[in-house]
């Protein structure tokens, strides 16, 4: 970055949180494998006994939103690059739908096998990574309109959904839990559903235009990301607190970690509010970090740029080394879940530097996509 606060290509906070997301998944991770609680608890409805428990849950919930948020600015970002540089539109989108297209691929092949370590293909399931691909397509005819026009469709998008999710349907009837769960349900088919998770895509890309190219330097993406973050955490709480649209789960009160734990499966126009506050407020905090001690995120640069790659290796290790082979798969708690966090870094981290070396050296069109 330069001394003046306009970003370089790379714009190395875009690479530091994502990196950071990344990281944050693998804990999530950790504790899906090693942690008893999951033995006993469901994914779409949990339930934590402990404020530990609790907050090794709850951190990595902007993972999923920053993932979607980050994929939508760049997808924005690259549009805007090689439009400017006289590649054809139609060009342009057709490789970000070639692109989209890979990452459902991969979803459906590698990422849905090494959750079981490999033990069984399994095509007929979808998840975040597919989510990703789909908004990628769907962001294609939208983002060429203005940042105003992309904000409205996504506000939209997250009232509609609001009403959507209670429709009732018969998960035992094929077409109606694939055209449900594929688009506004969560459950076996797919925990992602696509439209709520496409509306973070698109405010990405509307931030993009502020991170990217309106706002010059670092100082007006601070103000701004405060300004646009900190008022929307406030309708956030106040919708959580006051009405009874926009919040499935029930709470105690708002001192209670109940407060936050409102659906993330598929989730909540609360949750969708809230997460949006919570990755532009992160994004503007790592812009922050930056300016003063940049050495402080180094650690998540690496990961941040090679972060698919990440994605499929550290649930494919997981999958082999603990659920297939049985090693203390669900047999631990907080305390062993933090270890097993510990140690998938020190394994994670020099495989993805490895891995960025090879990707800088290759000019394989598959090995550019990962």
């Amino acid at each position: 970055m330069s001394k003046n606060g306009v970003v370089n290509s790379r714009f190395d906070y875009i690479d530091h949180f994502r990196g950071f997301v990344i990281v944050l998944m693998l804990l999530d991770h950790s504790s899906y494998y090693l942690n008893s609680i999951w033995a006993q608890s469901d994914p779409l409805d949990p339930l934590f006994p402990t404020w530990g428990q609790f907050v090794i849950r709850y951190i990595p919930y902007i993972c999923a939103p920053g993932f979607l948020m980050m994929s939508g600015a760049m997808v924005w970002w690259s549009f805007q690059k090689r439009v400017a540089k006289g590649v054809p539109v139609m060009k342009v989108k057709w490789h970000i739908i070639q692109r989209a297209l890979f990452l459902i691929l991969i979803q459906v092949t590698w990422i849905n096998a090494s959750w079981g370590g490999f033990t069984a293909f399994k095509p007929d399931h979808l998840g975040v990574v597919a989510t990703i691909g789909i908004s990628m397509i769907l962001l294609t005819p939208i983002i060429q309109l203005k940042w105003q026009y992309r904000t409205v469709i996504a506000l939209a998008i997250f009232i509609i959904h609001a009403f959507l999710i209670e429709i009732s349907y018969n998960t035992e009837v094929v077409w109606q839990e694939v055209l449900m769960q594929t688009f506004i349900d969560a459950g076996n088919f797919n925990k992602y559903p696509v439209l709520p998770w496409f509306a973070l895509a698109i405010l990405g890309s509307v931030m993009a235009t502020g991170w990217l190219d309106i706002w010059k330097t670092d100082k007006q993406k601070i103000f701004y990301g405060l300004a646009i973050s900190l008022p929307v955490f406030a309708a956030a709480i106040l919708l959580r607190l006051n009405t009874d649209f926009g919040s499935i789960f029930p709470f105690l009160k708002f001192s209670h970690f109940s407060f936050f734990m409102d659906q993330k499966y598929p989730p909540s126009l609360f949750m969708n509010l809230f997460s949006f506050a919570a990755v532009v407020f992160g994004v503007t905090v790592f812009i922050a970090i930056g300016r003063v001690a940049p050495w402080l995120l180094s650690i998540f640069s690496i990961p941040g740029k090679v972060s698919l790659f990440f994605y499929g290796m550290h649930i494919a290790i997981f999958g082999v080394f603990i659920k297939r082979l049985d090693i203390f798969y669900r047999e631990g708690d907080v305390m062993e879940s933090l270890i097993g966090f510990v140690v998938m870094m020190l394994v994670m981290w020099p495989l993805c530097w490895w891995f960025y070396g090879v990707k800088r050296r290759s000019n394989n069109v598959l090995i550019q996509m990962i």
